[in-house]
């Protein structure tokens, strides 16, 4: 038999390994939800909903500010307050490392991002939560900001918005911590006793101190569709109370249902309403 059977045709291969052209990363973008593939530029368009199952991706400041400021023009305030580790505090690293990384790996300062503009040529003054800077966790510096939007939206007659995604109180700071729920709850009665509206906006997940805080104490209490919004996830009520809990517990519609919100809406009519309900607030 020949030995000559087998033999590796090169035609047609004719580019070196040094030569392929790899797909960069960052072009493609796989929904949680349906797993349904779309490009990055086709997710940030649909202002980074699926187009199929209309999931609402996690964003964070920069991007909420992009959809919600009339032609993406608007003032950073208070950029100046950062973060700093009062207690020493160490688990797994240094508090003060991971202020670092996380400073370093978001370009952000901390958890809250505040910035004023208009909406549909509305002034407002917007506090958003960033979930990428320590799970969006709220310590001082977040109560900090929340407390000097309001006194900024009384001297300027501005109505507040804030934008909760968080997973509760930074437990790393400990009471310093705990203490802004009651501070950003004492410095709201002031907005209302200027009677300057506050709105609130839950997307997900809304957990722990913040929901117990600020978050539910909105004079319009609103959320994205199917954000998870609660104290204690419904993991930990389960093991508790030790029974199944009924379908779609603590997500928005749930909690519209049972009364706890005033309406669910979408990114794309988002803008529109919020402006519409200032407007009518300031009349």
């Amino acid at each position: 038999m020949s030995s000559t059977w087998f033999r590796r045709n090169k035609k047609g291969i004719l580019t070196s390994t040094t030569e392929k052209k790899e797909t960069p990363d960052g072009l493609w973008h796989k929904c949680p939800e349906c797993k349904t593939t779309s490009t990055v530029k086709e997710l940030h368009d649909n202002l980074h909903v699926c187009h199929k199952c209309n999931y609402h991706n996690r964003i964070n400041s920069a991007e909420y500010f992009e959809i919600l400021f009339d032609n993406n023009n608007y003032e950073l305030l208070f950029e100046n307050i950062r973060p700093k580790d009062h207690l020493g505090f160490v688990d797994m690293k240094p508090y003060g490392a991971r202020i670092i990384e996380a400073q370093e790996s978001t370009g952000l300062g901390d958890a809250m991002t505040v910035g004023t503009g208009k909406m549909n040529g509305t002034g407002f003054v917007v506090a958003c939560m960033n979930f990428s800077f320590i799970g969006g966790s709220m310590g001082s510096v977040v109560g900090e900001k929340i407390s000097r939007s309001i006194d900024y939206c009384i001297a300027n007659k501005l109505p507040l918005l804030v934008i909760s995604k968080s997973g509760g109180a930074r437990m790393m700071e400990s009471a310093f911590s705990l203490m802004q729920m009651a501070k950003t709850a004492a410095k709201l009665t002031q907005l209302a006793s200027a009677r300057l509206p506050y709105i609130s906006l839950m997307t997900d997940p809304t957990t722990g101190g913040v929901t117990a805080s600020y978050a539910m104490l909105g004079d319009i209490n609103i959320a994205e569709p199917n954000a998870l919004i609660c104290f204690a996830g419904p993991r930990v009520i389960k093991e508790t109370i030790k029974k199944d809990l009924p379908a779609g517990f603590q997500r928005s519609e749930f909690l519209l249902d049972h009364g706890f919100l005033d309406f669910i809406a979408e990114r794309k009519v988002l803008k529109t309403k919020l402006s519409l309900a200032a407007e009518w607030f300031m009349k």
